[in-house]
Formats: structure tokens, C-alpha cells, sequence
């Protein structure tokens, strides 16, 4: 099993998810970049947080147009692997509509940056297998531009597919709609999400419940 993480001019997430990967699940780990044009050999590809072109138009709209995100639809498409998307690399899904809605400025119009709390509200998912329905959790978010919006057909959608993994819970950080911290596509090969799991991967860093996200995909990966 390979993993990628792609870097793009800004990105500032990529150590701590490649450490991750690296180190937290034992996944042989490579840098990827912008340009790159084929993801066919990766089981997973992550795409880090950060400030991609400097958060320039909308966070992660420059970086929706790059070369490698015609290469991750083709990734997702062709059914590879998996694809997730962590804060920047979240907003980066929306931009380029492989994950739909949209992250758009906090309600209280700040930079927001601390721990937070949060609910599982699918432990189904390949990302979330390691959780208990319901289970309460904590991660840290880096955002201005973390509130989810859709519309009103969209969120019908994902309540009825269940494609809503991860809410805020108790405290809505940024008014998110439905109080939507994470979502995944219909066939649950790509997840986004705004909290930082990567940054809780290890005691070390006052906690290591994220990396239990990394260790699903990983168990899904090896043994289907």
C-alpha cells in the first residue's frame, strides 16, 4: 500500500499528514505535487490543510484548477482508492464539486483556531470504522472558511444517504449548516472535513484520536 500527500504553493499541513501515514499506520508515504498528472499507484491520497495561493478568490479555488485535481477525478472516478481532504484540502473538493456544497466564511467572521468538540454520526464509513455510533471526540480546527452551506436538495441528499460522518457537537464553531464538521460522496471513497486529525495523532501532541480515521481507511485498504 503507497499513500500520497499532495502539496500545493501554500500548503502547510503536509509534515503532519504524511507523519501520519508514515509513522502513526506504517503506510509507505510520498510527496506528491500540482503538476502531477497520474495517482494510479496510490491506495490513498490525501490532500493537507494549508493556505493554498494564498486563499486568493476562495480558499482552494485556484488549487481546484491544477493539474493533479483533473487527476484526482480520475482517481475517483476509476474507483483507485481513497481520497481525503483536510480543511484547505476539504474546501479544494468543494471548489472542484467532487464533494458538493461549499465552505464559506465562519459566521463570526474570524480566523477560529483550537480544539473542538464532535460527534460521529456515521460510524460506517471507511473512515470512521474505528468509532462507536454517536462517540464524542475532540479535534483541533485552523479555519476562517469553514462554514458548510448547501442547498436545501443537497442536504436532503446527504441526511439520506447517510453521507454526513463527523458534526459539531456540543459548541458550532463556525454555523456550519446541520452542524456539518465532515462529509463523504455517495460511493464513500472521498471524505472532507475541516477538523485537523492529523494534528491528534499522537500522545505526544495531547492526543492521538485522529489517528484512529487514518487506521480505518488503512484496515479497509489491506483487508477490504
Amino acid at each position: 500500500m503507497k499513500a500520497a500527500v499532495v502539496v500545493f504553493p501554500g500548503t502547510t499541513c503536509d509534515f503532519d499528514a504524511y507523519d501520519a501515514l508514515k509513522e502513526g499506520v506504517g503506510v509507505d508515504t510520498e510527496y506528491v505535487f500540482y503538476q502531477t498528472r497520474d495517482l494510479s499507484k496510490y491506495s490513498l491520497v490525501v490532500l493537507p490543510g494549508g493556505f493554498t495561493y494564498g486563499d486568493y478568490l476562495r480558499s482552494g479555488a485556484i488549487a481546484s484548477r491544477t493539474p493533479i485535481l483533473d487527476a484526482v477525478r480520475d482517481y475517483v472516478e476509476k474507483e483507485w482508492g481513497f481520497v481525503v481532504g483536510i480543511c484547505n484540502g476539504f474546501q479544494i473538493l468543494t471548489e472542484s464539486r467532487i464533494l458538493p456544497g461549499a465552505l464559506t466564511r465562519n459566521h463570526t467572521n474570524a480566523f477560529i483556531c483550537k480544539p473542538v468538540g464532535l460527534r460521529i454520526a456515521n460510524a460506517e464509513t471507511p473512515f470512521t470504522e474505528e468509532f462507536e455510533p454517536g462517540e464524542r471526540l475532540s479535534l483541533p480546527i485552523a479555519h476562517a472558511d469553514g462554514r458548510y452551506v448547501a442547498d436545501p436538495a443537497t442536504l436532503q441528499r446527504l441526511h439520506k444517504n447517510r453521507q454526513i460522518f463527523l458534526v459539531y457537537d456540543p459548541e458550532n464553531p463556525n454555523g456550519s449548516v446541520d452542524n456539518i464538521a465532515g462529509i463523504t460522496n455517495e460511493k464513500q471513497n472521498v471524505f472532507g472535513l475541516m477538523p485537523h486529525p492529523e494534528r491528534f495523532w499522537h500522545p505526544w501532541l495531547g492526543s492521538d484520536v485522529g489517528i484512529r480515521f487514518f487506521r480505518s481507511l488503512v484496515r479497509r485498504v489491506r483487508h477490504g
